[in-house]
Order: C-alpha cells, then structure tokens, then sequence
C-alpha cells in the first residue's frame, strides 16, 4: 500500500513521465483527508469519500395540529410568564415586534390567547440527533431549609460563595459557535487546570473558608440545594435567606440516583429525591462515598427576598413563575420563547399538556429534548419535582420569520415561518 505522501523519488519519477500518463495519474487522485491516501493504488480504489449521513434538524416547523390538546390548553394563565419573557426580549429584532402586542392585550382569555399564538407564532418540534420526538423532563422548586450564620450544632453544613481562585473561561471571542461554553478552572503555576471536584472541596483542599454564606442542619438538603439552584434558608431568628445560584466548578453533573440503581440500592424508577434522601438517614456512614459520586459543585449568592411569592431568578434573569417556567438546552430552545411541552404527571400516566417558557437552563439539560419543570416554593412543589421523570415532548414556539441557527429547509417550512430568516439570539 503507497504512503499518504508521495516521496521524493516518486515525484522525480512523475516529473518524467509523458503529459497524457499524467492526465491518467492525475484521474485518480482524491483530495486528501484524513482516511484517504493522496494517491490511488488502482483505479477501482479511486473513490469518493462515502457519502455523510443526512442531516437531521434539531428543529422542524410544524402546525399548530400537530400539538396535543393544544385547543384544550389553558394558554391564558402562561401569559404572566411570556409578559415577563418580553421584559427581557422586547428590544431584540425578532422579537420586539410580537412583544409589543402582546403587552397591548393585558390579560386575554384563553381563546384570545391562543389566536394570538397561533398568528403571531410558528411551533418548531424539538427532535433528538436520531430523529426521534420523544426525550425526559424532570422537575425542579425552590427549598426551604433551615440554617445558620454562624457554624454551631446542628448548623454544620456550609453553602459558600464562589472562591476568588475560581476562573471563568469564555470562548465565545475564539469560535462564536461555542458561545453558550464557558469552561471553570484555577491556576496552578503557569497553567490552567480543572478546578477542583466536589469531594476535593468536601475535604478542604480549594481555598473557601470564609465564603460561608450560611450553614444548614442537612447535608443531603444541601446537596439536593445544588441540584436545584436556588432555595431559601430560614434562620432561627425568622429571617429567610433566598439563595441563588452564583457559579459551578466546571465538572459535569453525575446522577447520584443512577448510581444507587446500578449497584443495586435502589430499583430503577424509585429514585427519587425522597427516596435518596431516605437511604442517607439509613446509612449515613456512607453518605459522603455517595454524594461524592458528583464531581459537581455549586457556588451560591444572596439575594433579598422582596416578594415571597415571586419565584426565584432564573437564567434569563426573570423570577420564575411556578408551573409555567422550565430550564431548557439554549443551543436549541432560545431563552424567554413559549414551549409546549406534551408530558405526564409527576410519576403518572395522566396526561399533562401545556404551554410553558424557557426562563432558565441546568447543568443536567442537555440535548433538544430535555426540560426542567419549575413547580415552585415549598414542600408540595418539593414532591412533584422530586417524582418527576416523565418522557415528553416538545415544541419551540417562534416568531413568524424566525428561522432557527442551522436549519437546512426541507420543503416543510409553513410560508409564515419563511418569510424571512432572522439571525439566531
């Protein structure tokens, strides 16, 4: 078999060949890559490189028939939430436009709310890179949990506010196809390096003492904290502490319910938040091996609580809104747009169809179709996120002439998604 590179004496040997050999060698040359040779070793080798898979879009423009129960839906009480959408959107192009009439309606009611989705909107069907409609939402809310100011029994557990060795990598200005990447890491002499995991930090290794927000009575509520993002502490004097997700230490999210699964602790379909925190009571001398099993850590702020009613801020920089907010992948459902979102009940088969909007993202929501469903403040809520593990399906509603980053048309685009392509946010 010849090298990819011809040698030396090769080319000399070419140099002398007559024009019309040439021509013949030169018939059977490929362009080079990475698993083609630059030269044929015979003609019934000269081929082409096979042909790529086809393109599968992320995103397919549909009817608004094609959504289940979208007639029966109670679009009208997602309105608060798309008004709050257009406090952040209404001064980007393809948005400012819808946004102003919908602040112009108030408060429609739920037939009015769908005729102005259905003539300001196109649904865009959120697909996995095999095709198929169908992926998972979970569930989250906002925790209350007991603490302290200061460290004394049974206050033992601390939430910290980021380290100053902590560094934020942006790579948006390097490849604007990597915008929503930003990598974390610290300095050790003149490199960057991985910051530090979850049971380094446990054992005291990265330098945050004195970055104790507060200090709560649970390790496991701490934990599930993180998972969460945001959550409030009640001090001993009545004082409520809202926390806020602040930054992460750049490792991903690992499951510490699959991991009890796999070794046999728990069943597959009990893992819920309820059922791992109660195999931490019953054996808390492994609750360190397990929680450890996330190399993922959270970093949080404080944040007032003006209104206890008002949910807490989410990536848009909104206040979420109870049951109508989810955490969405941004690379393919654009921050503050509707989403409707064909799922079930927390651990049922009862249908649960709805229109939502995308106010924030997760470390754990990755791919087209995946969403975190925010069902609010308190123990209830804490109890639907935490049996919530429902296949669904989903629908990026955009605004007519919104034409997603990356769509290749296929003859499919209704004429009111084509009307003009608009640059992705």
């Amino acid at each position: 078999m010849p090298s990819r590179y011809a040698s030396r004496s090769m080319i000399e040997q070419l140099r002398r060949l007559p024009l019309f050999a040439l021509g013949l060698i030169a018939a059977c040359v490929t362009q080079p890559g990475p698993e083609y040779s630059a030269f044929c070793p015979q003609p019934t080798a000269c081929t082409a490189p096979p042909p790529a898979p086809p393109r599968i879009n992320a995103l397919e423009a549909v009817s608004f028939a094609a959504l289940p129960d979208w007639n029966q839906g109670e679009q009208a009480a997602a309105w608060n939430a798309l008004l709050a959408s257009c406090q952040a959107l209404r001064w980007r192009t393809q948005w400012n436009g819808v946004c102003a009439k919908a602040t112009q309606l108030r408060a429609p009611g739920d037939d009015a709310a769908r005729r102005f989705f259905e003539d300001h909107f196109v649904p865009w069907r959120l697909a996995n890179p095999d095709g198929s409609p169908e992926g998972l939402v979970t569930g989250y809310y906002e925790p209350l949990l007991r603490g302290s100011r200061i460290k004394a029994a049974p206050y033992l557990y601390p939430l910290y506010a980021p380290p100053d060795d902590l560094l934020t990598i942006e790579l948006a200005g390097v490849n604007p196809e990597v915008r929503n990447l930003r990598l974390r890491g610290r300095l050790e002499g003149k490199k960057v390096v991985p910051y530090y995991t979850r049971a380094e930090i446990e054992r005291g290794v990265a330098p945050v003492a004195g970055k104790e927000i507060a200090w709560v009575d649970d390790p496991v509520e701490a934990f599930f904290l993180q998972i969460q993002g945001s959550g409030r502490v009640r001090l001993d004097n009545g004082e409520v502490l809202r926390i806020g997700y602040a930054d992460q230490n750049g490792h991903p999210y690992q499951s510490i319910g699959r991991y009890l699964v796999d070794r046999g602790e728990l069943k597959a379909g009990e893992a819920s938040m309820q059922a791992i925190g109660a195999w931490g009571m019953a054996n808390p001398q492994r609750l360190g091996e397990l929680l450890n099993q996330n190399p993922s850590y959270v970093f949080f702020r404080e944040a007032p609580v003006r209104d206890p009613d008002s949910g807490p801020v989410g990536a848009l920089g909104l206040a979420l809104t109870p049951a109508r907010s989810i955490a969405v992948d941004p690379r393919y459902a654009p921050l503050g747009a509707p989403v409707f979102l064909a799922t079930t009940w927390p651990g049922s088969a009862a249908p649960l169809s709805r229109l939502v909007l995308a106010h924030d993202t997760g470390g754990a929501i990755r791919g087209p179709v995946r969403a975190d469903f925010f069902w609010g403040f308190g123990a209830e809520a804490g109890t639907l996120a935490g049996r919530m593990r429902q296949p669904a399906r989903m629908w990026v509603l955009l605004p007519k002439g919104y034409i997603p980053a990356g769509y290749l048309p296929a003859g499919n685009v209704p004429a009111a998604a084509a009307e003009g392509t608009v640059p992705p946010q």
